[in-house]
């Protein structure tokens, strides 16, 4: 199967609200980008929206109703925001409280469906791994990286290599999988950052490998991470499917994390996981910088059609970059990213508690 993308319209425009990290354009962004390099043709699938039933795979009936609720009233009351975390700072009420994370969850569960038989999907509007079965969690309404593993799990596939690279670690995904023997669980997180959990001693049961990081992480210390814990554990594990989230918000533009990446480390990632596996699902996640996302996710693309990227950006392409916006907040961005892909290489010293980490973790069985 060739490798498909998928999208849906409803990002177009939907906020959560002018004073939240994601009033920017994300997915919208991605899907202009790769339209206007010509890379979507023939290629590209429309996002279904998951009926509530689906949801229940995972989420608990009575959160689901309350979310269908807060949409369809607008706002929700004091119970129901203090038993589902519905309607706070971090989790607004917002115009398409359910349809939006609904349409996220169920690109991600048509993908699991679409992978039964082998190959590629990318879903940016996926890799909201905060979730919790009853409850809203650090923006996200909905585990889809849970439902789509799941899903998988539904249709045959049993064994299921994660690997989580957003600045944030995934306590979700974490709690729908830890112990879970034919589950293998990576994130490589921002240390002393929110939610404070995936210490470097929190194996979940054994299955769980969290590598928390510095600031100022760079692109010399993202490709010793790969080469000594990423591909040596997927390749022992031998998975089924290899599911990535490939959070923007490690970039060092990324206002929410103090992460030194370029989008070259993402972009080695998404190339050295898809061998290992017959089926890869690579989905979306943080990343609160228009520019950065927009052109970190439309290069991940890129990599998984096999398509060369040019040094400058057509017109067309260009266009999408200078039109964006930070919504009433933030500076513009630097020159280089309205008019390439690919950022210049932030390499460094790899420092010797990375190293540390590391070697405790290579020593577990």
């Amino acid at each position: 199967m060739e490798p498909v993308f998928i999208g849906s319209e409803i990002y177009r425009g939907s906020s959560y609200g002018a004073g939240h990290p994601l009033r920017v354009p994300r997915v919208s962004t991605v899907m202009d980008l790769c339209r206007a390099m010509g890379w979507l043709e023939g290629c590209y699938v429309t996002s279904p929206r998951a009926k509530p039933e689906a949801l229940h795979l995972w989420h608990d009936p009575g959160y689901i109703a309350a979310l269908q609720g807060a949409e369809a009233m607008g706002t929700v009351s004091a119970e129901v925001r203090a038993r589902y975390h519905l309607g706070t700072v971090s989790n607004p009420v917002y115009p398409e409280v359910f349809r939006r994370p609904a349409t996220g969850a169920g690109g991600v569960m048509l993908a699991a469906e679409m992978l039964r038989a082998g190959g590629v999907v990318h879903v940016p509007g996926g890799g909201t791994h905060h979730g919790l079965p009853d409850r809203a969690n650090g923006f996200c309404y909905l585990n889809d990286v849970v439902l789509g593993m799941k899903v998988l799990r539904l249709n045959g596939v049993r064994r299921i290599a994660y690997i989580d690279i957003d600045a944030h670690h995934c306590d979700g995904v974490e709690a729908g999988f830890a112990g879970d023997p034919d589950a293998l669980l990576i994130s490589v997180h921002e240390e002393k950052r929110w939610p404070f959990t995936g210490a470097l001693g929190d194996t979940g049961g054994g299955n769980c490998f969290n590598l928390p990081v510095p600031r100022g992480f760079n692109d010399s210390e993202m490709r010793v991470v790969l080469e000594r814990l990423i591909l040596p554990r997927v390749a022992a594990f031998a998975p089924d499917a290899v599911v990535l989230q490939c959070g923007a918000d490690a970039l060092e533009e990324d206002p929410l994390a103090r992460l030194a990446l370029s989008n070259n480390a993402h972009v080695a990632v998404v190339k050295a996981l898809r061998p290992l596996s017959p089926r890869f699902l690579v989905l979306g996640g943080g990343g609160y910088n228009p520019w950065s996302v927009g052109r970190c996710w439309t290069r991940v693309w890129a990599a998984l059609r096999g398509v060369e990227e040019p040094d400058r950006l057509p017109p067309e392409a260009e266009a999408v970059l200078r039109g964006l916006s930070w919504r009433g907040a933030g500076r513009p961005p630097a020159e280089v990213l309205m008019t390439t892909l690919k950022d210049p290489a932030r390499e460094g010293p790899v420092r010797a508690e990375i190293l540390d980490r590391l070697g405790l973790l290579e020593a577990r069985l």
